[in-house]
């Protein structure tokens, strides 16, 4: 396979999963594109990382916790990875790798990460200096990528939005019509360009320095397929299925949902600043509530869509994987973006579940009365 991926987005997410799956499909023999990592936020504290990434004896990764019942750990030198860039710094060589090198983007930019200001648009599709969203960014890139001749692409984002190639093909369409884009280029767009629908699950819960991280065992990464769908490489934890929805309402309104409900109970009550999801949970004064909250107000909410028997499976999995004895996730690193993850695991999950859930309409009342 020719070309590269180009990756946007320097999180230690991304190093343990797909930069991951595509160091071990290398080593399974697939033919696998190096992938370029850049970051777009242009946060000086990041410099290390991106240089750690040229290290051509990669970064470690490692697994560890419960897999079948039984303790593992493992470590990965994970070599993926050829070297990173930043868009303050190496924006003609992002430019230039994108519009001529790059035949998939990866993209884990933050739970804020497709904020976009309709006023980017008016600064037109010039190349002078990057944009400031990560969306007003990847329209200037496939702009050039059309002008030098617009060979197709294959988007695969990985932030944690419903449905969320959709909402950034949306979000960057707009950005083009009301900055003036041609009919041609909005054609290439609609036409060459495939948005992928995914959905990522891993809990990756500490960063190792300068680049690497640790994570669980458990890894998924299920992408809905479409005509025209191409992926960088096969590995077991990509599931290609039909219908994303029942893995993004299983994945969003229980796990991440649950990991929200204990940030509110450590936000609320002023507990200890380190405090991990392992060690909130041995209280015996928190355990309960969380537990009532799964079987009183989020079952029901999936029983009334058909999905009772998966979701109870998923929480049981779900508190395995909280408690994992191997894995410090600490809830501060939990509760960054507090106010939007409320809306987008809680709120979302009482729209879409219909039925009567008290503490949670309480959360999200609370929340929007603060801000």
């Amino acid at each position: 396979m020719t070309g590269l991926v180009l990756q946007f987005g320097t999180s230690r997410f991304l190093q343990a999963h797909a930069d991951l799956f595509l160091h071990e499909a290398r080593e399974a023999g697939q033919d696998v594109p190096p992938v370029v990592i850049v970051q777009t936020s242009g946060s000086a504290e990041r410099a290390g990382r991106l240089a750690a990434f040229a290290d051509p004896a990669g970064f470690p990764v490692v697994i560890r916790g419960l897999e079948n019942g039984a303790p593992v750990e493992r470590r990965v030198a994970v070599r993926s990875v050829s070297r990173g860039l930043s868009t303050s710094r190496d924006w003609a060589e992002v430019v230039d790798l994108f519009a001529g090198e790059a035949d998939f983007i990866l993209s884990n930019t933050g739970d804020a990460g497709y904020a976009a200001d309709p006023d980017e648009a008016a600064k037109g599709l010039a190349l002078d200096a990057p944009l400031a969203s990560f969306p007003g960014k990847l329209l200037q890139l496939l702009h050039a990528r059309w002008q030098r001749g617009g060979r197709p692409l294959t988007v695969l984002p990985c932030e944690l939005v419903n449905r969320n190639g959709p909402v950034l093909k949306a979000i960057v369409r707009d950005l083009a019509v009301t900055a003036g884009a041609s009919a041609d280029f909005l054609h290439y767009l609609d036409e060459d360009v495939l948005f992928a629908n995914t959905l990522v699950d891993r809990i990756v819960s500490a960063p190792l320095e300068p680049a690497g991280a640790v994570a669980e065992p458990y890894a998924l990464w299920a992408i809905e397929r479409a005509p025209g769908l191409r992926l960088p490489c096969e590995h077991p934890s990509i599931v290609l299925t039909d219908d994303l929805e029942p893995f993004e309402r299983l994945k969003l309104h229980i796990l991440n949902l649950g990991h929200t409900v204990l940030a509110e109970i450590w936000r609320r009550e002023g507990r200890p600043e380190g405090e991990t999801v392992r060690e909130i949970l041995a209280d015996p004064a928190v355990a309960p509530r969380l537990a009532a909250i799964y079987a009183d107000e989020v079952l029901p909410g999936f029983a009334a869509h058909g999905m009772e028997d998966a979701a109870r499976a998923y929480v049981a999995t779900t508190m395995d994987r909280f408690r994992n004895p191997y894995l410090d996730h600490r809830i501060a690193d939990i509760a960054g973006n507090h106010a939007l993850k409320v809306e987008r695991r809680i709120a979302a999950f009482l729209d879409w579940a219909g039925t009567p859930a008290p503490i949670l309409s309480s959360i999200v009342s609370g929340q929007r009365a603060a801000a």
